[in-house]
């Protein structure tokens, strides 16, 4: 499987800083020690270019972003420490994306070792999220016309409010997210499908409520490609999370959303999102979940 992951995804934060920075170069290490992946399929991608950002970014925003300029509360909003270095790195993502949307579409499955940035809006960045890959990614492919449909299955504990928001009013974008109720975001914008869960859902209930959506999800968005956000602050034990899946459930989960990609004949992107276990090496192996389902699902 073809993969998007350069060093230049980690960029220093300041000690202590919730964002675990050092899990990309940790997951490109477990992957790699596994042979999961080889060195041979990763691609390392550019900075996105400004005038795909603009696919849905607007030019305000971008302005104050690579200039600096943006508020005190706008960077609270951010969460992360603005520099020039996290400009390019944010940019560096989304073209990891797009270089696996591509790459998807032509072997089948693909991922980015980055990515799944559900929470950046066209205006301002929001929960660690700078820019929208996943909304950019899709424009692109949209404007280049190697798709017309596309479905967005976000299983992060968050709801993906700004990919919610771009894709309000686009009728040939699905977005499907199951999330916690009682989190982050406190608005959330309306998905085409939400299905919120109870504070402390275990395996089996969150695999069963999957079960009952999935399909139907498929059935309605009838797409050219998935991207799948495979979020891992769902696991117990998460800063953020508050749900209670083991990493076996994980893997049960990766592995169900991926067998059900598979029947249907639909291309899939692997996308990182969200994860906040008690150190970056544990978030690292917990996203490899995902990629460890992909190999004995698709090889």
């Amino acid at each position: 499987m073809r993969v998007s992951y350069g060093p230049g995804y980690f960029v220093p934060l300041p000690p202590g800083h919730a964002f675990p920075m050092s899990k990309f170069p940790a997951l490109y290490k477990i992957l790699i020690d596994e042979d999961l992946i080889r060195e041979r399929d990763v691609v390392n991608p550019n900075p996105a270019s400004w005038p795909d950002l603009r696919l849905v970014h607007s030019q305000t925003y971008l302005y104050k972003l690579v200039s600096g300029s943006q508020s005190q509360t706008e960077r609270r909003k951010m969460g992360l420490p603005w520099t020039q270095f996290l400009v390019r790195r944010s940019r560096m993502a989304v073209q990891g994306t797009i270089n696996a949307v591509r790459m998807a579409l032509e072997d089948g499955i693909a991922a980015s070792l980055a990515g799944g940035t559900h929470h950046a809006f066209p205006s301002h960045a929001e929960g660690f999220c700078v820019l929208n890959d996943v909304g950019v990614a899709i424009r692109v492919l949209k404007r280049d016309e190697l798709i017309k449909r596309a479905l967005v299955i976000d299983l992060d504990v968050h709801q993906g409010n700004g990919v919610a928001a771009i894709f309000a009013d686009d009728p040939d974008v699905y977005t499907f997210s199951m999330h916690g109720a009682r989190n982050y975001p406190w608005y959330k914008v309306p998905s085409s499908r939400d299905v919120a869960l109870e504070d402390g859902t275990e395996d089996s209930h969150y695999l069963s409520v999957l079960g009952d959506h999935l399909a139907a999800v498929f059935e309605a968005a009838r797409p050219d490609l998935v991207l799948y956000l495979a979020g891992v602050d769902v696991v117990r034990g998460d800063r953020f999370g508050r749900l209670a899946l083991t990493p076996e459930g994980l893997y049960a989960r990766d592995r169900y959303v991926l067998e059900t990609v598979k029947r249907y004949g639909v291309p899939v992107t692997l996308l990182l999102s969200g994860g906040y276990a008690a150190t970056a090496y544990e978030t690292a192996d917990l996203h490899a979940q995902a990629h460890r389902a992909a190999q004995d699902v698709f090889e």
